[in-house]
C-alpha cells in the first residue's frame, strides 16, 4: 500500500509497476478524479432515474431537445491518417503474448482492452499498461513456457485502447479516500504515459469508448479529453475515439454522440452482444420484449438491422468511419468441419457489413483476418474507406429500433443449457483473470456472458416456455447447472456458480455482473 498526496495505491506496487504509477502519474489521475468524479456519479444516477421510467412503460425515442443537432449541417474532424483504413479490426487483452500477436495479425488497428476482455485484477491492469509502453516503444517480447519467441513484425497494427466504462470502479486506488473512476484510471494513465510517444512515432492516443447511454455521457468524455490535452499541453483533437453503439438507448442519440465529440470523434462502432443484452436488462421486466436463444439474434432479424444500417448512414452523413461487430469464432485446431462451417458464416457476415457500407470490422482471431479482409477488400479496393455512401435509402423510425421480434424464434431446452453452461465457464475464467475465454470455439468475454445470464433472468422472470414444453423457473435452470457441473472439475466453479446464480436468479436485476464478481475478485487480490 502507497500514498502519494491523498491518492491512496491499496494494490501492490511490485515489478515494473512503479514505472507507470509515478508520483507525477498518479496526480495527474487524482486532478481528473477531483473534475469530473461528481458528474461521472450523476450521470450514472440519471440512467437509473431514465431506467424507472422505462419500467413505467416509457419507450425510447429520438430526442426532442437535440432535434437542431440533427438538422444541422457538420461533420466531425479528419480522421488522421493512420485510422482511415480500419477495413479489418482485432480486439483483445493487453497481456504481452496477445498483445504482439494482434499487432503482427495483418489487421489495420488492433484494440487493446481493458473493458469485456480484460478481468480486473490489479496485476492485469497495470503490467497492461506497462506491456502498451513496451509495444509503442517496440521492446516487447515474450517467451512461452515451450520456449518460443514472440516478437513484433516490421508493420504492425495502429494501436487503439478501450478503457473501462462509466460504471466501474478501481478499487485499487482512492483520491481523497474514495475509490476513483475505471475509465479514468485506464484512458488516463495511458495518455500520460503515451500521448507524447505516440505523437513522437507519427501516430495519436485513440481510443474506443464502451457503455455510453447518452449524448451527455459522450459531453463528459470530450470534457475530460480536453482537460488532458490542456493539462499535458497537447493540441485540441489530438485524442481520437470511437464510441461503441452497444446500448439501446445511445441508439437513439447517435448523431448527438458524434456532435459532443465531433473535434475528437473517429466514429461509431456496431457493438453487437452489448447491445442485445441492454436490450433484455432495459427492458427486462416488460414480456413483450422477451427474446429467444442468444443463437437466434443474429444480425440479420429485422431489429438488428435497422440498428446496423441507421448506424452506417449515421456515420457517413457526419463523415465518420462506421464500424462493423465482432467476429467471435475461434478456429479448431482438430475439426476441419467445424472450421468450413464457421468461416463460411463469418464470410457471409462480414460480406453484408461491406455491402450495407460499412468502412470496417471486427474480429477476435488472427485466423479471421484473411477471411474479413478480403471482404471489404472486394467492397473498397484501394480506396481507405467508404465515408462518401451515404445511405439515403434507409429510414429508421423510433418504434423499428425496439420492435424486438425475431421471426420464428424460440426458447430451447439447449438454448438455456448453453446460457448456463458458457456463463459458468466465463466467470470462472474471469475469477482466475482471464477475460478473453475461448469457450465452445467462441471468443467469450464479458458482454456475451451478459446475455447468457440476463435471458435467463428474463426467461425465468416471465415464466417463459420452452420449445420442448417445461417453464424455465429458478428450479429448472439450477438442475441444468448441476447437470453441468457435473462435467466441469477444478479452478474456481464454485464460486463461478455461485456469481452466476446471483446474476440469473436474483429477485432484483443486477445492472452489471462484473459489479457482483468484482467482490470476488477484491478479496483475492
Amino acid at each position: 500500500m502507497a500514498t502519494t498526496e491523498q491518492v491512496e495505491i491499496k494494490g501492490k506496487v511490485e515489478g515494473r509497476a512503479a514505472e507507470v504509477l509515478t508520483p507525477d502519474a498518479l496526480g495527474f489521475l487524482a486532478r481528473m478524479q477531483r473534475e469530473f468524479g461528481g458528474r461521472r456519479h450523476e450521470l450514472l444516477r440519471k440512467r437509473e432515474e431514465r431506467q424507472a421510467l422505462l419500467d413505467a412503460g416509457e419507450m425510447p425515442q429520438f430526442l426532442t431537445s437535440t432535434a437542431g443537432v440533427r438538422d444541422a449541417e457538420w461533420t466531425v474532424a479528419k480522421a488522421p491518417k493512420d485510422l482511415q483504413d480500419r477495413r479489418v479490426e482485432i480486439t483483445g487483452p493487453t497481456d504481452r503474448k496477445m498483445l504482439i500477436n494482434a499487432l503482427n495479425s495483418g489487421a489495420r488497428v488492433f484494440m487493446a482492452d481493458f473493458e469485456d476482455a480484460n478481468s480486473p485484477t490489479w496485476s492485469n491492469l497495470v503490467e497492461g499498461q506497462v506491456n502498451l509502453i513496451d509495444a509503442i516503444e517496440r521492446r516487447i517480447d515474450f517467451t512461452s513456457p515451450e520456449g518460443k519467441d514472440y516478437r513484433l513484425n516490421e508493420k504492425v497494427a495502429t494501436l487503439l485502447v478501450r478503457p473501462r466504462g462509466w460504471h466501474l470502479d478501481e478499487r485499487h486506488v482512492e483520491v481523497d479516500g474514495k475509490p476513483m473512476s475505471g475509465s479514468l484510471f485506464d484512458f488516463g494513465l495511458y495518455f500520460f504515459h503515451n500521448a507524447r510517444r505516440l505523437l513522437g512515432k507519427g501516430s495519436g492516443p485513440y481510443f474506443y469508448l464502451a457503455k455510453l447511454e447518452s449524448h451527455l455521457e459522450a459531453r463528459l468524455w470530450n470534457d475530460v479529453f480536453n482537460f488532458a490535452q490542456d493539462e499535458l499541453d497537447i493540441p485540441t483533437g489530438t485524442i481520437r475515439a470511437t464510441v461503441l453503439i452497444e446500448t439501446i438507448l445511445a441508439a437513439f442519440e447517435m448523431e448527438e454522440i458524434l456532435y459532443e465529440l465531433r473535434d475528437h470523434s473517429s466514429g461509431l462502432n456496431a457493438g453487437r452482444w452489448d447491445y442485445i443484452f441492454s436490450i433484455i436488462k432495459k427492458f427486462r421486466n416488460r414480456p413483450e420484449f422477451v427474446l429467444p436463444d442468444r443463437a437466434q439474434v443474429t444480425m440479420t432479424v429485422p431489429f438488428m438491422r435497422h440498428y446496423t444500417e441507421l448506424l452506417v448512414k449515421t456515420c457517413h452523413l457526419r463523415g465518420a468511419h462506421a464500424m462493423g461487430g465482432m467476429a467471435a469464432f475461434i478456429p479448431s485446431r482438430r475439426d476441419a468441419e467445424v472450421n468450413r462451417v464457421a468461416l463460411a458464416r463469418v464470410k457471409e457476415d462480414k460480406e453484408r457489413e461491406a455491402g450495407d457500407g460499412f468502412d470496417g470490422t471486427w474480429v477476435a482471431h488472427p485466423d479471421l483476418v484473411p477471411t474479413a479482409m478480403e471482404a471489404f477488400d472486394r467492397v473498397l479496393g484501394t480506396r481507405p474507406n467508404q465515408i462518401e455512401r451515404l445511405r439515403p435509402d434507409v429510414t429508421v423510425l423510433s418504434e423499428r429500433l425496439t420492435d424486438v421480434g425475431v421471426p420464428g424464434g424460440t426458447i430451447t431446452e439447449n438454448g438455456l443449457r448453453m446460457n448456463v453452461s458458457v456463463g459458468i465457464q466465463y466467470i470462472e475464467s474471469w475469477l482466475r483473470g482471464v477475460g478473453a475465454a475461448a469457450i465452445n470455439n467462441l471468443m467469450e468475454d464479458v458482454a456475451t456472458a451478459e446475455i447468457s445470464r440476463s435471458q435467463i433472468w428474463q426467461w425465468v422472470r416471465h415464466s417463459a416456455r420452452l420449445q420442448e414444453g417445461p417453464t424455465v423457473n429458478a428450479d429448472l435452470v439450477r438442475e441444468i447447472a448441476d447437470e453441468e457441473m457435473s462435467k466441469l472439475h477444478g479452478g474456481r466453479f464454485a464460486e463461478a456458480r455461485e456469481v452466476f446464480e446471483e446474476v440469473a436468479l436474483s429477485e432484483e436485476f443486477h445492472p452489471f455482473l462484473t459489479l457482483v464478481a468484482q467482490e470476488r475478485i477484491d478479496s483475492a487480490t
